[in-house]
């Protein structure tokens, strides 16, 4: 008697294509994402999430050079320690087909 086994797939590989399918899915994932960077012991799950997404549209080659930038800076901006300026933020969501939004937030007391 044979068992089938299941080819192995990666948490990531299987992450990347999930975001590929539900647009919807990667959408909600980069917002929760993207509240992440405002923490800066947390900065880098915003960074990671955002790299995945990039792979998940184009992969980093692609998104890179949509965004103008070279592959390389696109790896290390997306890095845990990357630091993307507002300019390469905004150029890699565009690439991605997404756009930087604006919600009301909590004030801090004046």
């Amino acid at each position: 008697m044979s068992k089938r086994v299941a080819a192995a797939v990666s948490h990531h590989d299987r992450e990347v294509a999930e975001l590929r399918a539900d647009r919807e899915l990667a959408v909600e994932y980069l917002k929760a994402a993207m509240e992440s960077l405002d923490d800066p012991d947390n900065r880098a799950a915003g960074l990671l999430a955002l790299r995945t997404v990039a792979e998940a549209y184009g992969g980093l080659g692609a998104v890179a050079a949509e965004a103008g930038i070279s592959r390389e800076s696109l790896y290390r901006t997306l890095s845990p320690k990357g630091n993307p300026t507002l300019k390469t933020l905004l150029a890699v969501l565009k690439a991605v087909g997404m756009k930087l939004s604006v919600e009301p937030g909590q004030r801090a007391a004046a």
